[in-house]
């Protein structure tokens, strides 16, 4: 193979390109499609572990041999210059470049070793353009310390955008009531035998009533659905009347998948639309309804989301003031926005502290907050010997929270313990583990 250095380029011959990364630690290898101003034209634009495929240009999983960029080049849309191929760490390993030795790309008969990388955790590794009629490949070699987002940012993918939903649809038009006779009136029952009687027929275990999102006693949420929509957590559905039908969604947004990837935290959502009443838990937590006026914004643990109303939007954002620490347990959460209601669990009965002083509190055991509150990570521990020696006081860090609203703090310190699964109260739950907590648990 001919060896390339940083800068250089060489023409293609050829109808395609197969590019791949080699290296000692797991990457995670993607590709953008620039117009003529070096920028995505589209979001879509961005090929990496969540969308797959573009016009000419597809990702294949290495099965864990790497992934690898193919490059139809006769497919590639005309106001398409450029094809850019980034590689990024993917968290279980090292946490820069620096730290993980040779990184070498291969670009059909042309290889690269990228040198003299340090903190980076991303880096572009070659450029496939147009140039007079043909294709030519050029080794780039350019790094980013904030990874696969950086190189998204920079390259014109906006991570901050939420999906557009679509509109709903028309309800059907209503048939007038017809009169529904009355029931014939049941047998009286034949003597000695004794019809059925238990507690659980006693009113408070009846199916509450209202529109929307309602608590259905203590552990369980009712939402009645008329011909709209509801976003709830995936497998979270304990039962349902009516036609109701059920969307896996992923994590809402291509912003949002990114994010998911670089903090482990997952999204497993489903809307839900139709008519009729579907009942959600989650492992018998409880459940709290939390309204919001559009005035300010609620930060909530991903990991005690229930379900909440389609008229919100939701960003996977860092709590302020956590960047820097090795850990990312509970210091990723989802802030949201808008006009509508949220159901939310607690392990136990919480206490909701007023913010009108310095308050402080576990980052496992903080729920939600208002999203106005600002934020920061303290560290309790003082580094000396014992510190060392692994004695610790137990609470190594808290998150501390200032200005003006509220925190809610249930009466649990266990980390959530699974990010993509969840456990759900449903047919559809799981587990999983990790770092933290967002819509795990």
């Amino acid at each position: 193979m001919t060896a390339l250095s940083r800068g250089e380029n060489r023409p293609l011959a050829g109808g395609g390109i197969e590019i791949a990364v080699i290296a000692p630690a797991a990457v995670d290898v993607s590709a953008l499609l620039l117009g003529g101003d070096g920028k995505v034209r589209r979001d879509a634009d961005f090929v990496f572990f969540n969308n797959p495929v573009a016009p000419g240009v597809t990702l294949h999983h290495g099965q864990g041999r790497g992934d690898v960029v193919r490059v139809d080049l006769a497919a590639v849309p005309a106001d398409v210059a450029t094809i850019a191929v980034a590689a990024s760490l993917d968290g279980s390993g090292p946490a820069t470049f620096g730290q993980v030795g040779r990184l070498a790309i291969t670009a059909g008969p042309f290889t690269f070793d990228v040198d003299g990388l340090s903190s980076e955790s991303a880096v572009v590794g070659v450029e496939v353009y147009r140039r007079g009629g043909g294709w030519k490949v050029r080794a780039i070699g350019q790094g980013w310390d904030d990874g696969l987002a950086g190189v998204a940012t920079a390259y014109g993918v906006d991570l901050l955008a939420d999906p557009v939903p679509a509109p709903p649809a028309p309800p059907p038009p209503q048939a007038p009531p017809r009169p529904v006779p009355s029931p014939p009136a049941p047998p009286a029952p034949s003597r000695g035998a004794q019809p059925v009687q238990s507690d659980l027929f006693s009113p408070e275990h009846a199916e509450v009533t209202g529109a929307g999102i309602q608590k259905q006693g203590g552990k369980m949420a009712r939402v009645a659905m008329a011909g709209g929509d509801v976003m709830a957590r995936a497998g979270s559905m304990v039962a349902y009347q009516g036609d109701l039908r059920f969307e896996a969604l992923g994590s809402g947004g291509i912003g949002n998948l990114i994010r998911q990837k670089m903090t482990g935290e997952g999204v497993p959502l489903m809307k839900v639309t139709g008519r009729g009443d579907l009942f959600l838990a989650d492992a018998a937590s409880d459940v709290h309804l939390i309204d919001l006026d559009g005035t300010d914004g609620l930060t909530v643990n991903g990991a005690n989301v229930l379900a909440f109303d389609s008229t919100l939007s939701y960003r996977i954002a860092r709590v302020s003031g956590a960047a820097g620490f090795a850990s990312n347990a509970g210091l990723f959460n989802c802030e949201f926005t808008g006009r509508g209601r949220i159901a939310i669990t607690t392990d136990g009965a919480p206490v909701v502290l007023t913010v009108d002083q310095p308050t402080f509190a576990d980052p496992q055991a903080a729920v939600a907050w208002s999203a106005s509150l600002r934020t920061g990570l303290t560290s309790n521990d003082t580094f000396n010997l014992g510190t060392l020696l692994g004695r610790s006081t137990g609470e190594r860090y808290t998150l501390s929270f200032q200005g003006r609203g509220f925190v809610v703090v249930q009466p649990s310190e266990l980390p959530p313990g699974g990010l993509i699964g969840g456990t759900g109260g449903g047919e559809q739950a799981g587990t999983g583990g990790g770092l933290g907590g967002l819509f795990g648990r």
